[in-house]
């Protein structure tokens, strides 16, 4: 299985090809469009702002081949901003389009409830039936590893893989047939997060 990271610069990008690494899979970085070529998986792992994240994208003309790539439903696993750049837009950066693959904005957290933002750190994620081939073998509720300031505002609770709840409760992933992203961080997570990846693999092979 031929799995490509998108590189667009930022990301703990070795964390997480030693993640792939460490469940017997070799992964390769996708630095310009033809990269895109030949591949099976694309994951796009991410850090940074929403708005600086889509322009660099863009300017390193990753930012169409993506959009296609989605829009044919190729398999993707998309983390933290992997995830957030899938909706249609952020509070983080008004006026920016995100891909739009799913409908919802992607919103700040608010400091009530006395919360500290970033989110950082391992929370409680309640699985949800309908993507039980994603979280096979793992517990309802797992515990995985958070650092963000922003979360999607999911419209279509259908998509949902999970929740968390962080001061209110947030949808933290979603599914497709062919698509999971999530807002937590598998190459952080320990075994949990080994333990969702191989199942990923399993569920493209």
């Amino acid at each position: 299985m031929n799995l490509g990271v998108l590189d667009y610069g930022a990301g703990n990008l070795r964390s997480v090809l030693n993640a792939f690494k460490a469940i017997g899979h070799e992964a390769q970085l996708v630095t310009e469009p033809k990269g895109f070529e030949g591949l099976d998986v694309l994951v796009f792992p991410g850090q940074g702002a929403f708005g600086d994240s889509v322009r660099i994208i863009k300017e390193r003309m990753l930012w169409d081949p993506l959009k296609q790539w989605l829009k044919d439903e190729r398999p993707y696993l998309g983390f933290c901003l992997g995830y957030q750049l899938l909706f249609e837009a952020s509070e983080e950066s008004p006026g920016v389009e995100g891909l739009g693959v799913a409908p919802g904005i992607v919103r700040k957290f608010l400091p009530d409830h006395g919360l500290k933002i970033p989110h950082m750190g391992w929370n409680q994620v309640h699985w949800e039936e309908r993507g039980a081939k994603w979280w096979k073998g793992l517990p309802n509720p797992s515990y995985l590893y958070y650092v963000h300031s922003y979360y999607p505002d999911v419209a279509d609770k259908s998509l949902a893989l999970c929740t968390t709840t962080y001061g209110n409760e947030f949808t933290a992933g979603i599914c497709t047939d062919n698509l999971m992203a999530v807002q937590f961080h598998p190459e952080k997570s320990q075994e949990t997060g080994l333990t969702l990846l191989r199942n990923a693999v399993e569920v493209f092979a």
